[in-house]
């Protein structure tokens, strides 16, 4: 079924609420395992539909936000899920308690279990108001960012609109680009400071509530970190500062030469990786996804059947359309037993990218459609970063057919690109680790604390006054995932780090990387992170070595790498 065919319709809150009870009851009335799993059945398919219809009228709104009736849909959910979720938590304690769990546990495994204790630590009805708000303001926040209309040579664009501008080989033309990007959050900044120190207080609020000591360690819980804790985190911060910062500085210290500029760089100066301009896709939305087609037909019967599902099923809107929302994201229809992917292509790699990354995530979603419970189908954040990042760096293969006379250049730049972005990602994670420990800080002091990082993570940018929004530290607002998935960013340089091992390991055998990268998949989320590592053969992040291996070997490439014929 194509994705403009799916039925959305509101379901009767009341009447959902009436079967999880219903359901809940007969479990806990259950006389046999027989008849607990038929109650369990149930209940997946039940919570497979209320999924459905969420994410139906979501991915509608992000679409067009300025459709008023997913609009209206968007805020019923917003309401809605913090009230169901009060249910789910009466259902996860049901089955802790059920006396079939060790049968449920021989059949499905004990993972279900652990996170659903997990699950019970995040919520309790008191905080429903507080989690409806949370709701709101992050909405809020991106329904904002998507009506951006920045002025800019006579026209208006959209953020994702601008983003090809800010990497223009003409100087004065990229660096006009970065300061009407940047004059707009200026502009928006009061309402964006408002929004945020709103939903700092109120997740301290909700964490007092459920009686932790702030923010951070219902946080860590939220995002369902089942086999590391924030010690692991700082230790892998510790060894990003001294691994990979010097790797990077260096990166950029070559970047100055060929372009000309003096180090550190401006941020405008930094967005330009070649004087002769970035890698650019060699060719429109269109093309891009053909050779998408090519590179997965050509991958695995497995992906070759999986993109072709996609695209007959209209299950990527990758456009960058006004009123869209921004950013980029895979989500699974459940009813349909398919994923979906949201982008906003603007002209950069990044668009070829999307292809790869989200259909990464939408590759393994695939390969896990089936799995009982549903929940199994993904892992935790940061195990679902691994599909997409290392299938970013098979189909590095394909350059050509993606880049045409760009594809050394984007080779370089990707590889590159995944050394630097980990010490930023890091610093994403740092900062949101100090602002929850104070609660209280200031707007302006949140700002301080941002530029203070950047000294620390990212040397090589230049602090001039260029363009305040960044200099004055004030950048970290263009990241989604502070304001609405607190903590959700570590995860990405965890997963980067596993990628660079899959990368080392494509130079050396395509075939044997693939059969890992597929016995790390089709696992889904039936382990956690550090076991499917363990089961595909695969080092953990949080062992040094793994980090200080992984720069070395992609240090000693990029310093070996021919750019005689790339200005």
């Amino acid at each position: 079924m194509k994705f403009s065919e799916m039925k959305y319709e509101r379901p009767d809150i009341e009447a959902v609420k009436a079967e999880a009870r219903e359901l809940n009851a007969t479990q806990k009335n259950s006389s046999s395992y027989e008849e607990a799993k038929e109650v369990f059945l149930r209940h997946e398919k039940a919570s497979k539909h209320v999924s459905t219809m969420s994410v139906l009228a979501n991915i509608r709104h992000d679409i067009d936000t300025r459709i008023e009736f997913y609009t209206k849909e968007v805020e019923f959910w917003n309401e809605a899920s913090p009230e169901l979720e009060e249910f789910e938590q009466v259902w996860e304690k049901t089955m802790l308690e059920s006396p079939f769990r060790p049968d449920f546990s021989a059949e499905y495994g004990d993972l279900m279990f652990l996170n659903g204790e997990i699950a019970l630590k995040t919520f309790s009805p008191e905080i429903i108001p507080e989690l409806q708000e949370e709701n709101k303001l992050a909405r809020e926040y991106e329904d904002l960012l998507a009506s951006a209309k920045i002025p800019f040579e006579g026209k208006e664009y959209t953020i994702s609109q601008m983003t090809p501008f800010k990497t223009d080989s003409d100087d004065e033309r990229r660096l006009a680009a970065w300061k009407a990007e940047g004059q707009w959050y200026k502009d928006n900044q009061a309402k964006t400071d408002e929004i945020y120190d709103k939903l700092v207080k109120l997740r301290d609020k909700m964490g007092r509530k459920l009686g932790y000591d702030g923010y951070t360690e219902l946080g860590y819980y939220r995002m369902q970190r089942n086999c590391y804790d924030k010690n692991d985190v700082a230790a892998f911060r510790e060894a990003v500062q001294k691994y990979l910062v010097p790797v990077a500085s260096e990166i950029y210290k070559e970047q100055a030469k060929r372009l000309g500029k003096e180090y550190p760089l401006s941020f405008a100066d930094a967005a330009l990786e070649f004087r002769s301009g970035n890698p650019r896709p060699a060719g429109e939305a269109d093309d891009i996804l053909a050779m998408g087609k090519k590179f997965y037909d050509e991958l695995s019967p497995e992906t070759s059947e999986f993109f072709r599902t996609m695209l007959e099923g209209e299950l990527l809107d990758v456009l960058s359309t006004e009123g869209k929302s921004g950013g980029g994201y895979c989500t699974d229809i459940a009813d349909y037993e398919v994923p979906f992917i949201f982008a906003n292509f603007n002209g950069t790699q990044h668009d070829v990218e999307v292809v790869t990354h989200e259909a990464g995530h939408a590759f393994a979603g695939w390969m896990n459609r089936k799995r009982i419970p549903a929940s199994y189908a993904w892992p935790s954040l940061e195990g679902c970063e691994v599909h997409s990042m290392s299938m970013e760096f098979f189909a590095e293969g394909w350059s050509e057919g993606f880049f045409g006379k760009d594809a050394d250049k984007f080779r370089y730049s990707h590889l590159s690109g995944a050394l630097t972005f980990i010490p930023y990602g890091t610093m994403v994670d740092h900062f949101q680790h100090i602002v929850y420990e104070k609660p209280e800080m200031s707007p302006a002091e949140r700002h301080g604390v941002w530029k203070e990082l950047l000294g620390i993570y990212m040397p090589w940018m230049k602090l001039d006054g260029d363009i305040p929004f960044y200099s004055e530290g004030e950048g970290w607002q263009r990241q989604h995932h502070i304001y609405s998935s607190p903590f959700y960013y570590i995860d990405y340089c965890l997963a980067q780090t596993v990628s660079l091992q899959f990368w080392a390991r494509i130079r050396k055998d395509l075939k044997k990387a693939w059969e890992t990268y597929m016995a790390y998949t089709v696992q889904g989320g039936s382990r956690t992170f550090t076991e499917l590592l363990k089961n595909a053969g695969l080092d953990t992040p949080f062992e040094e070595k793994c980090l200080k291996g992984v720069c070395e070997e992609a240090d000693s490439f990029l310093k070996s790498f021919d750019l005689s014929s790339i200005h």
